[in-house]
Order: C-alpha cells, then structure tokens, then sequence
C-alpha cells in the first residue's frame, strides 16, 4: 500500500484519489507596497499634549497598527476593475523630555489614506447564507454584495523619525482628522486633542502591507487523502514531569555561543542593527 500524502511539495507519483468541489477565496488580483509616511499629524491624548507643550525634546519609542479600515468601489471606465481605500490607524508611543530631564511617556493616534487599483473581475449575483441573521443585514450590505472582497495586510510600522512643531510654526500640509471611531478612541488611555491648539506632533513611518480583492468562488481541487494531523498532542498537565522535560529539546545554542554573527533576518533586525 502507498504512503500516504502529508502536506507539502507532492511527489510525482503521488496518487490523485478524487477531485472534490470546494467553496473558498479566489485571489483575483494583489499588489505589496513599502510606503514611506512623512509627517503624518500625530494627536496626543490630553495628558500627552500638556507633556508636549513643556517638554525640550521628544524621543520615539514604538508604533501599533491598530486598524485598517477599507471600502471598494467600480470603475466606471475600466469594467472590473476596482478602487480601494485604505485608512490605517496606528497608535504612536516616545517621550517627551523635561528641562530636569525627566522622560514622561506620551502617546497618540495617526492616520493615514491609501488608494489602490486592482482588478477584481465582474459578478451580478447577490450573495445570501443563513449564517447572517436577518435583523443584522442592512440595505448596504446587499447593495455591495455583488463587489469583491478586499483584504489588507500590514505589519506594525518602523518609526522613522518624530519631531515636534510650535503652533506659530510653519508646519507640513495634511488633512485634519475631524473624527475618530470610538473603538478607537477607546484604545486609548485618555482624550484625544484633535484641536489645533499647543505644539503638533508628526511622524514619520515606514510601512509594508499587501492588498487584495478577492471572491468566493467554487473551484475543482484534487483531492489526495483526508488530512489527518501525524503529531501527538504534548500538554503541560501531564503528573510526570521527567516524561514532560525528556519532551524538551536541549539548548546547545546556550552554553555554545555561535562562532559568526548571522545576517539580519527581517527589516527589524536591520533597523535595531543601525540603532
């Protein structure tokens, strides 16, 4: 009897058992993008802007995405293709410091716009599944069930730069943002100052995402076998504890230091290689 196939690159004389029909996303367009946010206004919680307004310096330390929100639109003069706008939110944390040099930890919210175009084919039929409870369905939910899916993938930013402007300052061009959502705003510990009042905040960001639209679709698969998991379950309430330890690999790299000093694996590894 063959073996059976595992998950992973299939050899060429895997045996094909049947081909199934499934239900799932088709990916029909994609893009990555590296962009570089300058100077994205960043606004304080109440207590981060009084800290601001007396500080001599500020330092960054990390910045979260918190939430990107997205909508899809047709083109009219390109049939299938779509537009889709992106607004990230990102949570930026330093410090600012005193004429004593005391650091005081300040934080705020940042915003920022995309508009990407990608083809995402045509379907007119309206999709309905009785996971969706007819008291939850809104007239635009059946309006753009017709539309592609967009999905956003992002990692959190690098902090490229932050710096602080006077109010009588010159400072760079950019939207106001006039509201925010309150899951949002909850996310923080305090009131956010969306005024233009006391010194202003910007930052500079370097962000990786991928975006793409996407269909349910019913696609003709080959099928191997059912995948079953080959690993035994290992779980931390077992009453011997030597069987749990002998479970635990020994940590050469401990007591044996490298001879070399790999590369960088990732764009964080390269950016604290700098720092």
């Amino acid at each position: 009897m063959p073996s059976r196939v595992t998950p992973g690159p299939v050899q060429n004389d895997a045996c094909i058992r049947e081909a199934v029909c499934i239900h799932t996303s088709k990916i029909y367009d994609s893009c990555k993008d590296k962009d570089c946010l300058e100077d994205l206004r960043v606004y304080l919680t109440a207590s981060s802007q009084s800290a601001v307004d007396n500080a001599v310096n500020i330092r960054s330390r990390y910045a979260e995405l918190l939430y990107a929100s997205t909508s899809v639109e047709p083109v009219s003069f390109n049939r299938g293709y779509y537009t889709v706008d992106i607004r990230f939110f990102y949570r930026i944390t330093g410090e600012a410091s005193t004429v004593t040099n005391q650091s005081i930890p300040i934080t705020g919210l940042a915003t920022f716009d995309k508009r990407v175009l990608l083809f995402g084919s045509e379907g007119n039929a309206k999709v309905f599944t009785s996971a969706t409870s007819p008291s939850n369905i809104t007239s635009q939910m059946i309006e753009q069930s017709s539309l592609p899916t967009a999905i956003v993938e992002a990692v959190d930013p690098i902090i490229l730069d932050l710096k602080f402007m006077d109010a009588l300052q010159c400072v760079p061009s950019g939207y106001e943002v006039l509201e925010v959502p309150s899951f949002i705003s909850d996310m923080f510990d305090g009131q956010l100052v969306l005024d233009s009042s006391g010194r202003k905040v910007f930052v500079t960001l370097g962000q990786f995402s991928i975006v793409r639209l996407e269909r349910d679709s019913q696609l003709l698969m080959p099928v191997y076998d059912y995948c079953l998991p080959d690993k035994e379950c290992v779980g931390t309430g077992s009453n011997d504890p030597c069987t749990l330890f002998s479970r635990i690999d020994f940590p050469v790299d401990e007591f044996f230091p490298p001879d070399t000093i790999s590369c960088p694996e990732d764009y964080r590894d390269i950016l604290n290689s700098n720092n």
